[in-house]
């Protein structure tokens, strides 16, 4: 019970910080859009600056605030072993009444009642059946829980990659008006493409950053947390051994 206390006190601090984080992440693309708006061009002029690459990596930092903002809720220890169901199921276990812990498991999902359930379907056959399909279980719900924070890993991958190819497309975008001119391009004919290029780079940087850190922390607490469902389990079922 201290343990839960503690996890819900540490979890009330950091959704708020953690929210913030991914809120900065978001819109500091449109922050410095803004910034340069204050010194001569609107807000569109900039966004158009950056190039359509530069617009999809806007875009993804919105998409990367909603992965972090739906994971950090859905991923909270309680949401995976919820205390009332823990308590509710280990009443009936002290009753014997495992058929009503069953029904209770298929009626109110997570992952907890999830792993529940496989070793409920296994009491009557030896321990060692019983551990293994809890640990099969278990495991199951452990990759499609990483595979969920794992679009940050992609996300936070992707836009530095696309933040190079903005680059390389305005570079690009340089060299031809240099070639065009024969070589005698003004700075106004090449601040185009290099101001895409520079764009591009710090924007997906940006994304790539925060994400990459919200990742790591989503992470390290979601095995916190199948490790904690896992003791848990592995307690409720050590009668039958």
């Amino acid at each position: 019970m201290n343990l839960q206390n503690l996890s819900s006190r540490c979890g009330g601090r950091a959704l708020p910080a953690l929210t913030t984080f991914a809120l900065f992440m978001a819109s500091s693309p449109l922050l410095l859009a803004q910034e340069e708006a204050a010194e001569g061009k609107t807000l569109g002029e900039t966004l158009a600056a950056s190039g359509t690459i530069g617009l999809l990596i806007v875009v993804l930092s919105v998409v990367a605030l909603a992965v972090i903002i739906e994971n950090f809720v859905s991923l909270k220890r309680d949401k995976l072993a919820p205390p009332e169901l823990i308590d509710e199921i280990q009443a009936l276990f002290d009753e014997e009444q495992y058929q009503e812990a069953m029904e209770l498991c298929e009626n109110e999902q997570s992952m907890f009642t999830r792993v529940c359930s496989a070793g409920i379907a296994k009491i009557g056959h030896p321990f060692g059946s019983i551990e293994k399909s809890l640990e099969e279980m278990g495991d199951e719900e452990s990759v499609k829980l990483h595979q969920k924070i794992g679009w940050l890993s992609l996300i936070a991958n992707v836009a530095p990659m696309m933040g190079l190819l903005g680059t390389v497309g305005g570079m690009v975008t340089a060299f031809n008006a240099i070639a065009t001119s024969g070589g005698q391009a003004s700075p106004a004919e090449l601040a185009g493409g290099i101001s895409a290029a520079l764009l591009t780079t710090m924007f997906g940087l940006i994304v790539a950053i925060p994400t990459t850190a919200s990742f790591a922390y989503l992470r390290n607490r979601l095995i916190k947390s199948v490790i904690e469902v896992g003791a848990i389990t592995e307690d409720m079922f050590d009668r039958f051994r």
